[in-house]
């Protein structure tokens, strides 16, 4: 099966901590890397993480708040420094090049590499970004600025040919591409041996949805439907409900909630506030609703 891997570099909420960095990971599929969110702290984190920087093709923001941006310009001008010469693609909401494009024409200047900026609509779901192993798509969130979250999916492989059938039916390697494709094979006996006799399934494709900062948005679950696996906030537990709808956040069972009705396969719980010493009751709150629940860590990697 092709790699798609998550790591989370922070998922700490405003104020980063000795235990949690603020919102930043990497969305790895097929060796190929994009980055969520930057907040400060993110370059030591992927050092740690033993992340090459090299293979970063976009990033994609979700908002324009410090907590979620405040590391990426630092990064960019180390990207110079390291001599990266593959062009950048940075996605994020309105105002993006109103705040980013003059400190990257200050403090880039003499970088080795384009830097390319994409303002999106973030009310209205759209894919944004695509290549041959993957569809990223936004989603509407609601938060006190514009904000989205986005939908990672993998695009189909090709069925895999038998072994077994490869000698029994004498298949040229010149061949075997056809074949995956969906031809039959026939043989020097000019014997037609079905493409379904010669092939097995592929894997199924696999989804990854990242959903931080909003309110609570049940309608979000339609977009949502099936994904292997969500990442969603869950800043507050249901104690502090009212400060979570005041602040434009959502409650740990609202999260989980959100998984229910997507009929996702596991729900990662992430952007905790720093008043909670221990985030297991934002856990237990979860999976009273949605038992294949965990907590988000800073340096967890989580493969699909």
């Amino acid at each position: 099966m092709e790699k798609f891997e998550i790591d989370i570099l922070g998922c700490g909420a405003a104020l980063p901590t000795p235990k949690r960095l603020s919102s930043a990971q990497i969305v790895n599929i097929r060796e190929k890397l994009f980055m969520l969110d930057c907040a400060e702290g993110t370059q030591m984190a992927l050092r740690k993480s033993h992340i090459a920087f090299s293979r970063l093709q976009a990033i994609f923001l979700t908002h324009l708040h410090g907590d979620h941006v405040f590391g990426l310009l630092g990064m960019l001008s180390t990207f110079g420094l390291l001599g990266r010469i593959q062009e950048l693609h940075i996605y994020g909401p309105t105002d993006l090049q109103r705040v980013f494009q003059p400190q990257i024409d200050y403090f880039c200047a003499d970088s080795t590499y384009k830097i390319i900026l994409h303002e999106i609509d973030t009310k209205t779901p759209q894919t944004i970004y695509e290549d041959r192993s993957v569809t990223v798509s936004t989603l509407p969130l609601k938060h006190r600025v514009p904000c989205c979250g986005y939908l990672f999916r993998e695009k189909p492989t090709a069925p895999h040919i038998r072994r077994d059938a490869i000698d029994a039916f004498l298949i040229p390697i010149s061949q075997i591409n056809n074949i995956k494709a969906g031809m039959d094979w026939t043989t020097p006996d000019g014997e037609i041996i079905p493409n379904h006799l010669l092939t097995t399934p592929p894997a199924p494709t696999r989804s990854y949805a990242y959903c931080t900062d909003t309110s609570y948005r049940p309608q979000l679950a339609n977009l949502l439907k099936g994904t292997t696996c969500i990442y969603h906030e869950a800043t507050f537990t249901t104690e502090h409900a009212l400060l979570a709808k005041k602040t434009h956040h959502s409650t740990a069972t609202q999260a989980a909630e959100i998984a229910r009705a997507a009929q996702a396969d596991r729900l990662i719980l992430g952007h905790f506030s720093s008043r909670y010493k221990s985030e297991d009751a934002l856990l237990k709150e979860a999976q009273q609703i949605f038992h294949n629940t965990v907590l988000a860590e800073d340096g967890m990697r989580i493969t699909l």
